[in-house]
């Protein structure tokens, strides 16, 4: 297969006009398996790059079949890399006729948050299973609008990760079963002591940017699986140190969650401060992960001296598989829309709150 491709050529790509032989690449890059459900990945940026494209070469469910890119000087690196056909390349503009594509059953949505929705919708109603990344949307009629676009038969995953992460899912399971009794607090922290050059979207608020939408979304989610319980009420406060950085989003937004036994759970984030923690208080102990939300490395301990080891797993490998087999089996998956929706509509109250001066918001 050649190793470029002509701009005219790309706007030409689609599943029924471009039908090459995938023979020349080698067996391990081409899984021939029927078995496999095949996944379109929607933008190939670097979480594309180095962790879902890697994590489909170890899945014993799906496979990487195919990409929808914007770069058409992405598309021989990772055709020659994966094996994927030019009948499986498509960019922004004929992304729709991946409907008629059979070879793809899946489109994982990983571009920036502010075009969730958009490309979301257009893999929904090509009648195929949406897996989108976090945070679901900008809004709670985004998210909405996800749901209703997709076919009754069809599945929409979030790209929850720690809720499939063993360790995580040991501190949900506290919770369900009461192991240390009833849940009385939470606190959660995810933040990164970064900096963002010009033109990276994390400084966009069109786009989704800012700490509380890129990386508080775990702390919200951490919450709710952590409690097993949905907050009442939020109050939040955002904040900028870098004001020439920073000009459109929050630098780092720190917030409580109310819920309607009285409990209230605190979670931080941060572009400019490195916390990564979940902590947990029950009424006959606590349970803590440090780190929590990491890629790798996720551990921590119980009162009772229960070690919750590190897990070797790949996490996106094992989210993707747990997705594909509940399609598979049709069962529901792990993290459906409706839990980013959840996500979301309590986002949208630490910002409103926010905005207010701390005042409580009702959810």
């Amino acid at each position: 297969m050649a190793n470029t491709i002509s701009r005219k050529t790309f706007l030409k790509i689609s599943g029924a006009t471009l039908a090459v032989s995938a023979i020349g690449f080698p067996n391990i890059l081409i899984p021939q398996s029927k078995e496999k459900l095949g996944v379109a990945l929607v933008g190939l940026g670097s979480y594309s790059t180095g962790r879902l494209a890697p994590g489909l070469q170890q899945t014993r469910h799906c496979e990487l079949r195919g990409i929808v890119t914007g770069s058409p000087e992405k598309i021989p690196v990772w055709q020659e890399r994966h094996g994927i056909p030019d009948s499986n390349v498509y960019n922004y503009e004929n992304m729709h006729e991946i409907a008629d594509n059979d070879d793809i059953d899946i489109v994982y949505v990983v571009v920036p948050t502010g075009l969730h929705a958009k490309y979301s919708i257009i893999a929904a109603k090509a009648g195929k299973h949406v897996w989108c990344e976090k945070p679901m949307a900008m809004n709670v009629e985004e998210c909405q609008a996800i749901i209703d676009a997709m076919e009754k038969d069809k599945q929409l995953a979030i790209g929850y990760r720690l809720q499939h992460e063993p360790n995580n899912q040991a501190i949900i399971r506290y919770a369900k079963e009461q192991t240390y009794g009833a849940v009385t607090k939470i606190r959660t922290g995810a933040g990164y002591d970064g900096y963002h050059e010009d033109g990276n979207w994390r400084k966009n608020a069109e786009l989704g940017g800012g700490a509380l939408y890129d990386m508080g979304v775990y702390n919200v989610n951490a919450i709710r699986y952590a409690t097993g319980m949905e907050p009442v009420a939020a109050r939040g406060v955002q904040s900028v140190v870098r004001k020439d950085v920073y000009t459109e989003v929050d630098e780092m937004t720190r917030f409580e969650l109310e819920f309607e036994n009285g409990m209230t759970c605190f979670g931080e984030t941060s572009f400019g401060k490195s916390v990564n923690y979940l902590e947990a208080e029950y009424e006959n102990g606590w349970a803590y992960l440090k780190p929590f939300q990491n890629y790798s490395g996720v551990q921590g301990r119980t009162s009772d001296g229960t070690v919750l080891p590190e897990d070797p797993g790949h996490q996106q490998a094992r989210q993707m598989d747990d997705n594909a087999l509940a399609i598979k089996n049709n069962q529901p998956n792990i993290a459906p829309g409706i839990e980013g929706l959840k996500d979301i509509r309590i986002i949208e109250a630490i910002m409103e709150s926010s905005r207010k001066g701390n005042v409580r918001i009702e959810i």
